[in-house]
């Protein structure tokens, strides 16, 4: 699409960074199915390794197909640029790699998701750096815990499994305060619901396989760039401030200015790590954001309607969707997700233990897995699946106690999944 009028999100979900394919005039983006491109001569390729015009080396850096999916949720995220990757997970580290170094910690949310609590207190370890887990909520806290060779906030929108929302606005004010950047993760919002670089975040990550893509075919990471700090404001972040001796001593934040974070990403990040997302994973992930608004509507009406009625169901301890007038998190949901809280909460059964596990087993139309964000309705039980990696404490304040199951709402009729819930928790207490 070209400069010109300013479109609404359900236009860009299915144009943006998309054009008919130059050599066949196909509508759809073609999966380019190739490792390598041929360099017209001899000085174009120079002038691609050397960073002096962009274009397509190697499927490791650069692929066409990606780059549409780049271009798509950079602007669905108001972001200026994007890259992306194999994995959430993937995602995560190719986000921290510019910024850290041996010896510097980032300050990060207790209220995550179990692998990215143990991604942070346990692998990064073993780069030379650390995380300090504060409660987000907690603006002295965060204040408190930051040091100088603290590189980074981080936070999820709405925290995974517990439905937590984080007031980015507040975060990313202490994070600017400490000349730092403000990492989201919006994978259980989207970009349809939340825009947290509206609300001041750096840079926002996904896991592409949840909500993204819809419809649980792939995994695949994303790092969107808002193009807005200053990476040369300080000596904190040479990777983009200082001379690269791989590139003769080019700076990026100098020279390529509010894309430096995205180029280094892919000159740097996917170069060397090789963290690539591969051209059909990107063909599906495409796919499934032409509909993205359509899915978050009724994921949002289905999380609703179901919530408010396990509320008041007699075997149930709590509910903590933020889309509750009941929770805590009500109003600042709607100011940050001002669309809807969206398709994920957690449930607290007076079962306890066994009971979740009882539950767990009786559902019919849910899916019993290891993911969420699908157009299918999905269910476990965190704190013996992807939470039981952590201390009770900690599984606790992630929103996964013992007590506790993860529903992922579908886009299933409503009522069918009602009468799903009711029998198994019928049976869960039999």
């Amino acid at each position: 699409m070209t400069d010109g009028p300013t479109y609404g999100f359900d236009t860009l979900q299915i144009h943006a960074g998309a054009r008919p394919d130059p050599a066949t005039g196909a509508r759809q983006t073609p999966i380019y199915q190739t490792t390598a491109y041929v360099f017209r001569d001899a000085e174009h390729a120079a002038a691609l390794f050397n960073l002096q015009e962009v274009g397509y080396i190697y499927s490791r850096l650069t692929n066409p197909t990606v780059a549409v999916l780049q271009e798509r949720i950079a602007t669905l995220e108001g972001g200026v640029g994007a890259v992306c990757c194999s994995s959430g997970h993937a995602a995560q580290i190719m986000a921290l790699f510019p910024l850290m170094g041996p010896g510097k910690n980032i300050v990060v949310s207790n209220r995550l998701y179990g692998g990215s609590i143990t991604q942070f207190s346990q692998t990064i370890h073993r780069f030379g750096w650390s995380a300090k887990f504060v409660d987000i909520d907690d603006m002295d806290a965060i204040k408190s815990a930051i040091d100088d060779d603290t590189r980074a906030v981080f936070c999820e929108s709405i925290a995974n499994p517990g439905g937590h929302v984080a007031d980015i606005r507040a975060v990313a004010d202490v994070a600017d305060a400490a000349g730092l950047p403000l990492i989201v993760d919006n994978t259980s919002a989207t970009p349809y619901l939340c825009r947290p670089i509206e609300h001041g975040a750096t840079l926002v990550v996904h896991s592409m396989t949840k909500f993204l893509t819809g419809n649980g075919t792939v995994t695949g990471g994303v790092v969107v760039d808002s193009g807005s700090f200053d990476w040369a404001a300080s000596d904190k972040f040479p990777s983009l401030s200082e001379p690269e001796p791989a590139y003769h001593g080019l700076k990026f934040a100098e020279t390529f200015g509010p894309l430096a974070f995205t180029f280094h990403g892919i000159a740097i990040g996917l170069r060397d790590l090789g963290m690539t997302l591969n051209p059909q994973a990107a063909h599906y992930t495409l796919m499934g954001i032409e509909t993205l608004s359509l899915r978050m509507q009724r994921h949002v009406e289905n999380a609703t309607k179901i919530s408010e009625w396990l509320e008041k169901h007699p075997a149930v301890e709590g509910v903590t969707y933020a889309g509750l007038n009941s929770s805590p998190y009500h109003d600042r949901a709607a100011k940050v997700c001002p669309r809807g809280a969206g398709g994920l909460f957690t449930v607290a059964l007076k079962a306890g233990y066994e009971g979740c596990v009882k539950f767990v087993e009786a559902l019919e139309i849910f899916s019993h897995v290891a993911n969420l964000g699908d157009t299918r309705s999905l269910v476990i039980h965190s704190a013996s699946t992807t939470h039981r990696q952590l201390t009770p404490e900690q599984q606790i304040a992630a929103g996964a106690a013992p007590n506790v199951v993860r529903i992922s709402i579908g886009i299933e009729e409503a009522d069918d999944l009602i009468a799903d819930l009711d029998q198994a928790l019928h049976k869960a207490n039999a």
